[in-house]
């Protein structure tokens, strides 16, 4: 069957890959929306790609037709970075929770599969060192850490979507993803602090021959999975064959790959030496510790070790990754390297032209 799915946000990290994806390894025709392109490649040219350049609070007829059109619908709008969640609770709120409520009950309304992103954030501060998708419970801070707005939007969503499956029969998946990495993560060539992902902002600094920050140190873990994976596991959602994966809660991570922060950033600094064009940056660049509170601010609180269980998505989905730390960081790294341009942008910031 050519599956019809709706990609919001398709021009994201995630939405991107899987646009790319199912265009090139599935029958499937895409239906996509995002405010830019630019990280689409060669996927508007592909006729079974029908995008448009638009805003999901804004564009909000659009979405309800392709809801009402499509068989899947994949909402993946989001703020998802820890330094918005401190800066902008209310933006993280309006866009992540109210923008996609509306999608979800158009899915109840037209009767429509729903895959849907929450986040390993959702455990918060969990105690349990493995967390499981239907036991572990979900730990979170104070009011006045207001870091926990986007996690508690997520699980408020997570928990609308099981309760329109319990009572309307909503056919829905939830994906939790546990520190995604790979190409069009972010963009490295913004100097700015706290502009993207961890792992990007490290890559940045090298970028500069900034220091690359430590929050607290860096002994903090996390499980860090590279999006090829990640996109084989979506795929097999997607397919849902027998409706293994329907109304239920995966974990998409890679225990294997849970290394500290600090780790994280001397690996960078490593591997970044195997490029030519960053070899004498990643050599200058040094590690420094700042406080969380000087880093965030004082709205800030942080997780010390986040580790998925994916039995579920090996049992039911027949999945797992294969992608170890250092492939994830040498591969990502490449993709950037590649880009057009990049060896001249590269040799102007280091030299702070």
């Amino acid at each position: 069957m050519a599956l019809k799915i709706m990609i919001l946000g398709a021009n994201g990290f995630i939405g991107s890959a899987l646009t790319d994806a199912i265009l090139r390894n599935r029958p499937w025709e895409v239906y996509g929306i995002d405010l830019a392109d630019n990280k689409l490649g060669d996927s508007p040219k592909n006729e079974r790609f029908h995008f448009v350049e638009g805003d999901i609070t804004i564009n909000k007829e659009w979405v309800e037709y392709h809801v009402k059109k499509c068989d899947v619908v994949v909402p993946l709008v989001a703020i998802a970075n820890p330094a918005q969640y401190v800066t902008h609770p209310l933006k993280v709120f309006e866009l992540d929770f109210e923008a996609n409520i509306d999608v979800v009950r158009h899915c109840v309304k037209y009767g429509k599969r729903l895959i849907f992103p929450s986040t390993s954030e959702i455990y918060g501060m969990s105690p349990d060192a493995v967390l499981d998708e239907e036991t572990s419970p979900l730990v979170y801070g104070p009011i006045n850490k207001q870091r926990w707005i986007y996690a508690a939007s997520k699980q408020l969503l997570d928990r609308v979507i099981y309760a329109y499956g319990v009572r309307d029969n909503l056919d829905y998946t939830l994906f939790r993803p546990f520190n995604f990495i790979g190409p069009n993560l972010d963009n490295v060539e913004e100097p700015k602090e706290g502009s993207s992902r961890v792992f990007t902002q490290f890559l940045s600094n090298v970028l500069y021959k900034r220091p690359i920050k430590l929050v607290d140190g860096g002994s903090q873990k996390r499980s860090f999975t590279y999006i090829d994976d990640a996109i084989e596991a979506l795929l097999t959602i997607l397919e849902n064959q027998d409706n293994r994966a329907s109304r239920r809660i995966f974990n998409i991570g890679n225990p294997g790959n849970c290394i500290s922060i600090r780790e994280l950033a001397e690996r960078t600094i490593r591997i970044a030496q195997e490029f030519p064009v960053l070899r004498e940056a990643a050599r200058a660049t040094e590690i420094v510790d700042i406080s969380a509170g000087e880093y965030y601010g004082k709205y800030y609180q942080d997780i010390q070790v986040r580790v998925p269980n994916i039995e579920a998505a090996k049992r039911d989905l027949g999945w797992k990754p294969t992608t170890d730390m250092d492939t994830a960081i040498r591969r990502t790294i490449d993709f950037y390297v590649k880009q057009e341009g990049f060896g001249t942008r590269a040799a102007a910031m280091a030299a702070g032209i």
